[in-house]
Order: C-alpha cells, then sequence, then structure tokens
C-alpha cells in the first residue's frame, strides 16, 4: 500500500507520474545546475528569495543527483532521502511507495509508554535496522511499549552516535537506508511498539555539512555552540528546513514520535519560537495519532510543556529528568564530581524532591552553573511530563571509559532504584542491555579520519584531564573514538541475557512492569500535577506518595543496612510490590525492611 507524502520545501521529490521536482535554496549563488551524472547538468531556475527549481521527466527511484555551483564544485542535497555512499557524494532519488503492513496504526497514548532507547549499529551483531526487528519480541515481552533509537540521520562515515549528522533527512545507508527503517517501524507496530526517534536542531556535524558555501546565512556568524556553527533559526527558508524535517519523519516513516536533542542550544529570538511551532504545526497535522514530543533541556524549564483542561500535551508532551537520573547515580555510586557534586552532598533527600516534584533545581543556585538559579517550579505539571532513568547513551558514553552501571554499583541497590524508576508515576526510560544487566561499555566512537580524527581523539584526551582522578597516562588510556575496536567494545553482548544473572534481572523487569502497567498507568491520565509529598524516614531511607483522585500511591525505600520505622498509616493500602518477601506484612506493622521497597496503593489520607 502507498500513499501520498508529506513534501517539504526542501529537496527532491519523486512524483507519481514519473516527474521529478529538485528544490534547493542557495541564496549566495547566482546560477545552479543539476547534475544527474548521465547528461549535461540542467540549469535550474532562480525563482526567488534564493530558492531554484526544476523538474525533470522520467526518472526513476535510485537516480543519481547531485547540485553544481558556478565554482564547478558539485555537493549533494543537504535534504537527500539517501545517499549513494558518504555524505559527499551523490544523492539519491528516492519514492514514498512502501507496502505497510500495519497501515491502521494509530499509535498509543502516552500512560502506556515504556521506553527503550537504543542505538542501531550497536544494539545487534547486525548493526542495522533489520537486526533491530530480530529483538522486538524480545522487548514486547518485557513490557517495553516504544523504542527511540539514537540518531539515524546520515553523518560521516559508517559508525557514530548520530548527534553529528548532516543529512538530516536521510535515515544512514549503513543501518539501512529509507526502506530499513520503514521495514523497522511496521514490524514495531504489529508488535504493538510505538518507534521515537531522536533528532538534533541544534547543530550540524564537522564533515559533510556544505551548506555554508551556498547558503551562508544558514548560519549566525555572531553565535557558536558547544559542537559547532549556530544556525539562524529566524530565516524563513532555515526554519522551513527545520519544521518540515519533523514532520517528514513523523509522515513519512509513520513515527510515534520526537526526542529533540539539546534544545537549550536552539536559540531563537522569533515569535514562535521555532520549537513551539514545530509542535503546534505537529499537532494541528495529526489530530487523530497519538505523536509524543520529548526534549532533553538543561535549563529546567516548563514553558514547552504545558497541558489542557483533557490533561493532554498541548506542544510538547515530556523531559527528560536528568535530575532524577543524577542524585539515583550518586547514591548507586558514590560519585561526586563534574556536575554530580551538586546532588552528592544528600542525593537521598534530591532523590526525593525529584520524584515528588520533577526537578530538583528550581530557582536554587547551581553550583556547575557557577551558582547562578536553575530551574523553575515544576510541582505543577503532571509527572507524566518527565521522563526518568537511570543510565542513557550521554550518562554512560560520556565517561572517559563508557562504564555502565552494572560496573559501578552494587547489584541490590541497583536493583531497589530500578524498581523505584518503573514503579513512579514518571515515564520511565532504560537503555539498551539494561534489562539483562549488560557489562559491557558503550564508549564514545566516531569513523572520521585525518586532521578531524585527531582532533576529536586528543580533544575528547584533553578534556578528562581537567578531572583529578585522570592522570596524564590515564587520560592517554581512554579508547580512540575512531578506532573500530571502540566501536565493537559498545556493541551487546547477548550471550549475558541468556545467563542465571541475567535472566534474573530480566525476570524482574517484565513483574515491574506488568505492575506498572496494571495499576499505574491507568492511574496518570488522573493526574493533573504531582500531587506528591516525600518524608525522610532514615539517613538511608525515603517515602514518596502520589495523590491521585481519592487514592495515594505510596513508594517506601530504605537503601541502609538496617530496618527503620515506616510512615506512620502509610501500610494500610493495598500491596503492589515487595523486594523480598514479607516487607510487605513488615510494612503493615509498621517496619521497613533494610535493602527493600515496599509499593502500596491506598485511600487519601491513610
Amino acid at each position: 500500500m502507498s500513499r501520498p507524502a508529506f513534501e517539504p520545501r526542501w529537496g527532491a521529490h519523486l512524483r507519481g507520474d514519473g516527474t521529478a521536482c529538485f528544490r534547493l535554496w542557495a541564496p549566495a549563488v547566482e546560477a545552479l545546475e543539476l547534475d544527474l551524472l548521465s547528461d549535461t547538468p540542467v540549469a535550474m531556475t532562480a525563482v526567488g528569495d534564493g530558492w531554484f527549481e526544476t523538474s525533470h521527466d522520467g526518472l526513476a527511484e535510485g537516480q543519481l543527483y547531485r547540485y553544481r555551483l558556478p565554482t564547478g564544485r558539485n555537493v549533494p542535497d543537504p535534504a537527500a532521502r539517501a545517499q549513494k555512499s558518504d555524505v559527499n557524494g551523490p544523492s539519491l532519488l528516492t519514492s514514498s511507495a512502501f507496502d505497510w503492513q500495519c497501515s491502521d496504526w494509530k499509535g498509543r497514548p502516552w500512560e502506556e509508554t515504556v521506553i527503550y532507547e537504543l542505538h542501531p549499529g550497536t544494539f545487534t551483531p547486525e548493526g542495522s535496522f533489520d537486526g533491530v526487528i530480530g529483538k522486538l519480541d524480545h522487548l514486547a515481552d518485557l513490557g517495553v511499549t516504544a523504542i527511540e533509537l539514537m540518531p539515524v540521520a546520515q553523518f560521516a562515515g559508517e559508525r557514530g552516535w548520530g548527534y553529528d549528522g548532516v543529512l538530516l533527512y536521510c535515515p544512514h545507508r549503513a543501518y539501512g537506508g529509507v526502506r530499513g527503517l520503514k521495514r523497522l517501524v511496521d514490524a514495531a507496530h504489529q508488535r504493538g511498539l510505538m518507534v521515537f526517534l531522536d533528532v538534533v536542531y541544534n547543530h550540524f556535524g564537522p564533515e559533510g555539512n556544505h551548506l555554508a558555501d551556498y547558503a551562508p546565512d544558514f548560519f549566525d556568524p555572531d553565535r557558536q555552540t558547544p559542537w559547532g556553527a549556530a544556525i539562524r533559526y529566524a530565516e524563513p527558508a532555515v526554519r522551513d528546513f527545520f519544521v518540515d524535517n519533523a514532520l517528514y519523519w513523523l509522515d513519512e516513516f509513520r513515527l510515534d514520535g520526537l526526542r529533540f536533542d539539546a534544545i537549550d542550544h536552539v536559540i531563537d529570538d522569533g515569535a514562535p519560537h521555532l520549537l513551539e511551532q514545530m509542535a503546534a504545526r505537529i499537532r494541528e497535522h495529526w489530530p487523530d495519532r497519538h505523536i509524543h514530543l520529548m526534549t532533553e533541556d538543561e535549563r529546567n524549564i516548563v514553558t514547552l510543556h504545558p497541558y489542557d483542561e483533557r490533561n493532554q500535551p498541548r506542544l510538547f508532551t515530556a523531559e527528560w529528568n536528568d535530575d532524577l537520573h543524577h542524585a539515583a547515580h550518586c547514591i548507586a555510586t558514590g560519585e561526586s564530581s563534574g556536575y554530580y557534586a551538586a546532588f552528592a552532598d544528600d542525593p537521598l533527600e534530591h532523590l526525593s524532591k525529584a520524584l515528588a516534584k520533577g526537578f530538583v533545581y528550581q530557582g536554587e543556585a547551581y553550583a556547575p552553573w557557577n551558582g547562578q538559579p536553575r530551574g523553575v517550579a515544576s510541582g505543577k505539571q503532571p509527572p507524566q511530563s518527565f521522563i526518568a532513568f537511570l543510565q542513557n547513551h550521554d550518562q554512560i558514553g560520556n565517561r572517559a571509559f563508557g562504564e555502565r552501571l552494572s560496573r559501578l554499583s552494587d547489584p541490590k541497590s541497583y536493583e531497589l532504584l530500578l524498581a523505584m524508576l518503573l514503579l513512579n508515576p514518571q515515564v520511565p526510560l532504560l537503555f539498551m542491555g539494561e534489562e539483562y544487566g549488560e557489562t559491557r561499555p558503550f564508549l564514545f566512537f566516531t569513523d572520521f579520519h585525518g586532521a578531524l580524527a585527531r582532533a576529536v581523539r586528543e580533544g575528547r584526551r584533553h578534556e578528562f584531564r581537567a578531572f583529578p582522578a585522570f592522570s596524564a597516562a590515564k587520560a592517554a588510556a581512554i579508547p580512540d573514538p575512531n578506532e573500530l575496536s571502540t566501536f565493537e567494545a559498545s556493541q551487546l553482548d547477548w550471550a549475558e541475557a541468556v545467563t542465571p544473572q541475567g535472566e534474573a534481572r530480566q525476570n524482574l523487569i517484565r513483574d515491574l512492569l506488568a505492575i506498572r502497567k496494571r495499576e499505574i498507568s491507568p492511574l496518570l491520565p488522573h493526574m493533573r500535577s504531582f500531587q506528591g509529598r516525600a518524608a525522610r524516614l532514615a539517613p538511608d531511607a525515603l517515602f514518596v506518595c502520589w495523590q491521585v483522585l481519592d487514592e495515594q500511591l505510596m513508594l517506601h525505600l530504605n537503601l541502609g543496612t538496617t530496618d527503620c520505622q515506616a510512615m506512620p498509616g502509610a501500610g494500610t493500602g493495598r500491596l503492589l510490590y515487595e523486594s523480598d518477601q514479607g516487607s510487605g506484612a513488615a510494612l503493615r506493622q509498621g517496619s521497613l525492611f533494610a535493602h527493600s521497597l515496599v509499593t502500596t496503593l491506598g485511600p487519601a489520607g491513610g
């Protein structure tokens, strides 16, 4: 089955009659040619405001093309849907036709969401979209309801995290390209799984971005991001590029949502802000689909996440809750360097606040910002407007040696934190391999060459030399991001999943997610705000409860080595989960076992 696709204003479009339309914004040149690599290049027509267009009959899917500048230089289409090889070579004309097997899919409501973040290149030995398909039954059996793909827009080389993409409309050929991604989405939908995609709109990668050669006004010369040239979003053609890109991914590939990376670096003085415009267009375009839009934002703000009278998002759906992660990580590892220093003074108190109110920093002085205030009050937000996690690509991969919590924490304490993660009202996210306790690292890897490769390698080692724990020799031992062995070391070892320990961890997660599906997800539509309160029971124990209608969801957590007193009256609710047999009964008697977690649901005020 095929259907008309959304047609972005940028790029090449192959229509059903065999006519192909090519469009490029190149305001810095007076002439532009289309090179089909077979005939004499075709002069494109200037149509105003820096745009060039041309149409060509008799073309088919797979036709090679590129644009020729007046200097004679050839460049790929910055909005190419496919590439013949790397980011610097010719682009390929594509068709929207695809035989969708799950054509009536409308998505799933947000309250059912359990996210599993994965990197397509290291998730399976195949390193492809088709490889991911082979593991979908495994994920569905666990209770996962959504997979989140790290960015797949084509970047330089064969290996990389994806955050250095330069052809933002083009699924990377190394993973399987356009058809491979469509096969994956269709297969996921057939199993009831949503598919989210991480998109990067704050910069382009350092290799393969040729826009400055013919459209320097795409960039803001007065500003830089930590990763490269800043983007001039106020320029109408640039705005169209990004708004249409988000719509394109959701339409062409029938994705269920997008995760917007580091939006604090999407700086736009326009009204409405680019991100608000983008979210509003998406909501308007698909009123009949469950579309979920997630943000990562260091600022701890809530203005992009308003909810309406039906408790539905008006713009963006949820924000990654880094604060909860940082507090939990300090508890699990005892680490206190870098940004963890802002949470290490009393991580359990910070975790309590994150569980009950959302952000830890809600306007307080923040040491990593030189004591400047960070964040706003978030307790009036619904808890499902936050995504909680113990691990993700950033928090593992941006460590010098990519260690997971399986290498850094006590297994018993980690499993208690895992139960806390999956049984609180914020939407949980697991990172690939976490379900069985993967011990291999997830390292930072790239596939650059020459001077760029040296700059990335030395830059990463220099970055860690600033930490007291890293001598020059230890920093020099950090794996070279460009070596194939660094990528290979980051591939999951699925043999660990069938060990007794791996199977036990999966059984735990399966049980916890079954409880979440049965008991907690149905409560979320009724939670218009956190309605949370927390109490400290002992130096290493906390109590958190959330009011839902006339009930309270209550969580007791004791990470200490001795029993402590439970919250008075909190044991009267219906037992949802006990980490150890008998801990629920002890709670009813007013005692909370050492190293235990108990979750109950009872009447408000109980």
